[in-house]
């Protein structure tokens, strides 16, 4: 059991957040799953502190997706401090300060990776949430912004000196982006000098290489994403390619119900595209209408299409 301020977190391998990927339908199925906790996709706090309808609806959650972490991103300490505590109203559990993101429109303006530029900044950040929150605060980071800027052992301290509750950590640069691999080197580092709980990330495809990650850095946890886009069975140790196509189906199907619930028809079938792709990918039963399916407008007519596919296959 780790550990989060005084919030418990019923295992050590859970969804790593998404922009785009994360939203609450994803994360109910990733808990239903075997995922040990959920965080939101990151919200502006811009956004957040003038109130946008359109920012806090990124943060509406399941129970059933609790402990449930609010990831917020920013560039100034006042605005950062003060959307925290509009949204301690909604009731999560921790709030995370994202200083991982390393898209241009974030990091270019000091948000995101860009905070790991300003590791005194950003420590002052964490320390004044702290004060102005009853929930823990923890923070996500990347190793530096390039090569010659790695300040992963110097962010972490920081961070930790600041008050900072657990740091998740993606084993990549901002200059890296997602290519190249991810250094659990350097994240053994970051965990052999750090007290809080610290969580792995990058490059785990399956939970056997999640097992070995976590016993060879001696990470707390470990964060999976990419890889579990259309592959919940990740943290349950279930093989994707040992389900039949009607295994692969009835959770699709469910994920799709928890879109439209959410979202409502229409918008909730766009929404399953992304992860609809990765659901099929590789079934032979899907391919002559792959394409269809993608295209496809009605959930009613997908549901039926998918389910004719497995009953052309004998």
């Amino acid at each position: 059991m780790i550990r989060i301020g005084s919030v418990e977190i019923p295992g050590w391998l859970a969804m790593s957040p998404m922009a785009g990927i994360s939203d609450s339908p994803t994360r109910t199925m990733a808990r239903r799953y075997g995922s040990a906790f959920s965080y939101t996709e990151f919200v502006s706090t811009d956004s957040l502190a003038v109130g946008s309808k359109k920012a806090l609806s990124l943060l509406r959650f399941r129970e059933e997706e609790r402990p449930i972490t609010f990831q917020i991103f920013g560039n100034k300490l006042e605005i950062i401090v003060e959307a925290a505590k509009r949204i301690r109203d909604l009731n999560p559990d921790i709030i995370d300060l994202n200083m991982g993101c390393p898209a241009r429109n974030v990091s270019m303006r000091g948000s995101g990776v860009g905070l790991l530029r300003k590791p005194v900044y950003a420590g002052k950040i964490i320390e004044e949430m702290r004060k102005a929150l009853d929930i823990p605060v923890t923070a996500k980071i990347r190793l530096g912004w390039d090569d010659s800027s790695r300040n992963y052992m110097e962010v972490s301290r920081i961070l930790e000196e600041s008050g900072v509750m657990a740091i998740s950590v993606h084993g990549r640069t901002r200059e890296m982006g997602y290519s190249g691999k991810a250094d659990w080197d350097a994240i053994a580092d970051i965990k052999s000098e750090r007290k809080v709980p610290i969580f792995g990330n990058g490059d785990v495809a399956s939970y056997e290489e999640a097992v070995r990650r976590k016993n060879e850095s001696g990470v707390d946890g470990v964060l999976v994403g990419r890889n579990s886009i259309g592959n919940p069975w990740i943290f349950s140790n279930v093989k994707k390619e040992d389900l039949s196509y009607e295994e692969i189906l009835s959770t699709t199907f469910n994920h799709l119900q928890l879109m439209r619930e959410t979202f409502g028809d229409k918008y909730g079938l766009i929404l399953l595209r992304k992860h609809l792709v990765r659901y099929i990918q590789s079934r032979k039963e899907v391919e002559p209408i792959r394409l269809e399916l993608l295209k496809c407008e009605d959930p009613e007519r997908l549901i039926r299409l998918l389910q004719d596919a497995g009953s052309v296959l004998v």
